[in-house]
Formats: C-alpha cells, structure tokens, sequence
C-alpha cells in the first residue's frame, strides 16, 4: 500500500478532501498547488503559478485549472470540481474519483461506468512548465476527452473579474494554442502530444469561490476565462501528455520528457521521504545563484534568516552539501554587500535584522561538522571572522557590543527576530535590548571562531578570549532567573519573564555559557510547558497573552501569530539539548515526539508541513501550507537520530 494513497471514500467527502492539499515545484520559482479532488480552495492555487520579474515581485496565476470530460455514446462525464456560492459545487467531478496516490507524482484513477482513466501531473525541472498524462487504462467503446482550460492571469494576491480588457486572440502551435490574455504577460502554451480539434467557444465563467480566502478575510471570489474546448480520441491503453508552458514544445518530445522527469523523483513511501521531496521544493535558482525560498504559496522572497535557518537541513540533512556549498556562496555575496554597504540585485531580503549573520554563523558550523572544521576552516573562516569584526566594530545598524559582551538591539519600532509580526505598524511582540537567542548565537559564534585558532594551535586574538570570558558570566547572570528558565529579553530594568521557545536556543547550540544544572532546568521548562506533538509552543500556556488559536481576520491572526502557536523547527534545538543531557537514552523519546509530526504527512498539504500549528489539541495546521525552516530542522533531527542508529 502506498504512504500517501487516499481512497474513494475519502475522495469524495469533501471535508476530508477539500482541506488537503498538493504542491510541486520546479527549482526556480513556479509551482503547481490544489487540491487532492483538484478543486481551488485559495487564490493562490493554480495548475501553473510563475514568477514574472517585470511585472514585480510576486506570482502570477497564469492556467488555474483544466477540466476533463469523458464522453462515450454521445454522453459527457465532466470530471471537474469548483465551488460555487453557498458552498455549491460543480460539475461534482470528484464522485468519479476512485482513489488517489502521490507516492511518486500526484496520480488520480476515475472510473466513469466502464471506463477507467488515470491523470498523473508532473513539474518540468528548472522550467515554467507542467505535464499532465492521461492513460485510459478501461475502455469497451469509443471513448473522446475534453478539455477545458480555465485561465487568471493575474497577481496571486489578486482575484479577476470579467473584464473587456481582456486578448482573446491566440496562436495556433503544434498540437495546441498559444495565447495571452493581458500586455505585459508572456505567452501560454498549451499543448498535447497527440493531434487536437480545438473549437474556439471564448466565455467567462462567473463567481467561482475560494473557501480559505473566505475564512482569511480576503476577497474570494473570481471570474474565469475559458477561449474554449480541445478534444482528443483515446483508444483503450493509450497515454497521452498535455503541456502548459511558458514557451512552445515539440509536442513529439512530451512522452519521453515525462518518462524522464518521472525518473529523477524520490518517491514518498516513508516520513523521511516525503520531507526529502518537500526539502528539494524549496531550492530556487535563478541563473548562476541558488537560494532557498521560505515556504508556499505567499513567501515567493528569499528571506535571509529563512535561508540561514533552513540551509544545513535542507541540504546537509539530505547529503547535498554541494548544494549547500551553492546556497551559500550566493548568501556569501550578499552579505558581503550589505556590510560593504554596497547596493546589489540579489533576491535575499532582510539583511539587516539583527540575527541573520549570526544565524549564517551557525549554518557554517553545521557545516563544519559534515565535512571537518578543517575543510570549514579553509573554505569559510574569513567570512566567520569578517562577520564578527563586523559586530564587534559597531558597523551593523542595530547591534550594539556592551562592556559586558552582551548584544543590545533595539526592536520596539520595528521586529529584529523571527518573532516579526506587526499590528498598526508596531511589533507585537516588541523585543528589544538583550535578546535571548541572539547572545547565544553571539556567544555560539565566538566560540566557534575560537576553535579554527584551536583546530591549529593557533594564538587565540584576546579581544576574542575577552568576549568569551565575559559571556560566560554575563549571559547567564543577565537571562537564568530564580525559577530556572531564561528571560525572553531584558532591557535596562524590565525583564520578560515570558516562557517562550527562544530560551531553547541556548542549551542547544554546540557552545553554551550555561552549566549542565541550569540546562536541565531550561529543558525541563520547556517540556512541560512549551512541548507538544508538532513542535514548541511560541509562549508558555502559564505566560500572560497566550492564545494557541491562529484564526480570524488577518489583524486577529497577526496578534496571536508567536503568542502559544507551535512551531516545529524548534524541535532541532530542542532534540540537540536533550541529547546532550540525555544521551543515547533520549533517542526513543525524541522519536516518539516526531510521531506526531508524521502524521501531518496525510493532512494539510500533504508530504510537507505547515508553517505553524495550533497550541492546543488537535494541533490544526495554520499559515503556509510547506515552510522550510519546519522541514529543515525536522530534517536534521532525522540526520542527528541517524547518527545514533549508526554508533
């Protein structure tokens, strides 16, 4: 039986159904993401969503969906699904439904009285293009298909209208049409591998309506445009391709590129898996440059902290170090600008907040310990050392070195951490002066530089064993309190005794300027009140302001966004503490808490998980439906247990 198969009576109920979801990529940018019953549920859904640099930053809904009609004896059997107002469907195409399996491709089996048809979709590599075969596997008579394209082109943040605006010309192409429907936009190819009559019937069709735009407080509902209908003969065994692009294919070339794509996927049979598949989603190159995106489908920007935060698990947790090594190079140029003070056109934002070359620090040391600090040393140690200079010479905007070693920054007008939510123009969670984790980054780092002058018995620089000593007590008598967990911050006289995850970061990291009794009482903290199955809790229930419910309008989500929502990335640091403490005797624990997480494999979008997940049971799915940072430190976690099994 396959990891991720869903049967026909999960199929057509549509509660079930309709809350899960599909996602590919192709490696630099586009994505296709619906439904299992492949019914758009969001705005941001599409068969073939692109990146468009001249028309801004953000994706654009080119193709929104393909309808499939059987037609045998004259009899039409549309396979399509849309919602409608009042929570109205048609054409209810998903009662056809005979089971779904994404254990390789995305793969749907109907059966229409005796026929028998399968459609398996495929993203192109590196290219803005989708395939989707039909094979019709059961057929006693004469049997045509139907297709009907459903195009937006438009912002993904956008829904369209019918408009008079609108190009309804089109190109004729091999085996299909070529069209666009607003300036500025590229053509689409549509095509099959097969010869078509296409009949050009131009119609829009009205107030579609998209259920998680909806519960989000957004617009949702859209007009379509349909140019009109391909229609194809299909003998009984016979496959053929259907392509959406954003340029015209030999059509002879769709079956074996099919074939050939097919061959480089891992299929999803197992947890690990089916995170190795989501890891490969994320990479994003764009030319010569390899960055890492943060998640689907609205981060579409390379985000500094994200990248940072997400490399050694994305790549090093899956062998890729090659591709860490290109990740990071890219990251390297742009850091180097940014503390050069030199403008640049790299896609990675957010430079400036005041954890990221802290949190790049620390990637490299992952590093460090796959291939040897001696590698890590001759290929990285000046950027380490120039990040470092660069903090402690006072040149970064909002980082402030102390005569006690300490990092001051100032965060109550605008978010320095990953704790970035704002409301009316303010952070929520307004953190500012001493901030937990950026001293144990800073104080990580240090030590980290510290052991490339030890890996060759090197002097160590003083201002560098100066710092060190200095943190060892200044950190723990700034942030340990009374009751045995860290403080949050701590800015001149206020303290925030707020128990959150932050704190974790501390007792995981490779160096901590903590005692083992003092990282027992951290981890023990942490285990009652932040642990739960799909990660830590962003706030202690015991804290003031806990909410564990990420719902209602955007304004409502924003508030409770790190206010007791659980996050699983936290889990890496987390199982780097408590093996520490604990040893070979915590591996069956830790294991027993990435159940919970596994399970996620078969919900939400399916194979991936979700950006954060409510505090309280059942622990429902919130925010991006694929995140990286979640991915990767589960990642690592699979990495560092594999080491263990390994002893």
């Amino acid at each position: 039986m396959s990891y991720l198969r869903f049967d026909r009576t999960l199929m057509i109920n549509l509660e079930e159904s309709l809350p899960r979801e599909v996602l590919r990529s192709n490696k630099s940018g586009a994505y296709h993401l619906t439904t299992i019953v492949d019914c758009n549920t969001r705005k941001y859904h599409g068969l073939l969503v692109v990146p468009i640099p001249e028309l801004g930053p953000e994706n654009h809904v080119l193709l929104s969906s393909l309808d499939e009609t059987v037609v045998q004896h004259g009899a039409e059997f549309n396979l399509g699904l849309h919602e409608y107002h009042g929570k109205s469907f048609s054409p209810n195409g998903h009662k056809y439904i005979r089971e779904f399996d994404c254990e390789t491709i995305p793969s749907t089996t109907y059966r229409v009285g005796g026929v028998i048809l399968k459609k398996e979709k495929i993203f192109v590599h590196h290219e803005n293009r989708i395939l989707i075969r039909y094979t019709l596997l059961q057929a006693h008579s004469k049997t045509v298909l139907k297709f009907k394209p459903f195009l937006a082109f438009r912002k993904v943040t956008t829904c369209t209208r019918e408009n008079n605006d609108i190009n309804k010309s089109y190109d004729v192409i091999q085996n299909g049409i070529a069209t666009s429907l607003y300036p500025g936009y590229p053509m689409l190819s549509m095509q099959f591998s097969k010869t078509t009559d296409f009949q050009f019937t131009p119609d829009w069709y009205r107030n579609f309506e998209y259920r998680k735009e909806r519960e989000r407080g957004y617009d949702y509902t859209e007009d379509l445009y349909v140019p009109g209908t391909f229609e194809v003969p299909l003998k009984k065994g016979e496959s053929i391709v259907f392509s959406a692009g954003l340029s015209e294919i030999d059509s002879d070339t769709l079956n074996k590129l099919f074939e050939d794509e097919v061959k480089n996927r891992t299929p999803r049979n197992s947890f690990k898996h089916c995170l190795i598949n989501s890891a490969h989603q994320f990479y994003n190159k764009q030319g010569d440059r390899s960055y890492l995106l943060a998640g689907y489908p609205w981060y579409n920007i390379q985000r500094a902290r994200d990248l940072f935060v997400s490399l050694p698990g994305l790549t090093l947790g899956i062998d890729k170090i090659d591709e860490f090594e290109a990740v990071m190079d890219t990251a390297i140029e742009r850091v180097q600008a940014f503390m050069d003070s030199q403008t640049d056109d790299m896609q990675l934002h957010d430079m400036e907040d005041s954890d990221v070359l802290l949190w790049a620090i620390w990637a490299i040391q992952e590093y460090s310990k796959v291939v040897t600090l001696s590698v890590a040393k001759k290929k990285y140690v000046e950027f380490v050392l120039k990040i470092i200079h660069y903090i402690r010479s006072h040149k970064h905007p909002n980082l402030f070195l102390h005569a006690n070693g300490l990092l001051y920054t100032e965060g109550k007008e605008h978010p320095v951490t990953w704790m970035n939510s704002i409301v009316d123009g303010k952070p929520v969670t307004p953190r500012t002066g001493y901030v937990v984790e950026i001293n144990a980054l800073w104080y990580n780092a240090l030590r980290f530089a510290d052991s490339f002058y030890e890996l060759d018995n090197e002097e160590v620089p003083f201002y560098l064993s100066q710092l060190i000593d200095s943190l060892e007590h200044s950190f723990p008598a700034t942030f340990y309190n009374e009751h045995g967990y860290l403080f949050d911050y701590v800015d001149g006289n206020h303290t925030d005794w707020s128990v959150r995850p932050n704190m974790v970061l501390a007792i995981g990291l490779e160096f901590s300027p903590l005692n083992k009794k003092q990282k027992k009482t951290i981890l023990d903290i942490a285990t009652r009140e932040l642990l739960t199955p799909k990660g830590l809790r962003s706030l202690s229930p015991k804290s003031a302001g806990y909410n564990p419910l990420y719902a209602g309008s955007a304004r409502d989500r924003f508030l409770v966004y790190h206010q007791g929502t659980a996050w699983p990335w936290f889990m890496g640091f987390y199982t780097d503490a408590y093996l520490k403490l604990h040893k070979r005797g915590g591996v069956s624990f830790i294991e027993r808490q990435l159940i919970g997480l596994e399970s996620e494999m078969t919900h939400n979008c399916i194979g991936s998980l979700s950006e954060m997940y409510d505090g309280n049971p059942p622990y429902k799915g919130r925010g991006a439906v694929s995140f990286a940072m979640n991915t990767a430190e589960v990642l690592r976690v699979l990495k560092i247990l594999s080491n263990y099994y390994l002893e």
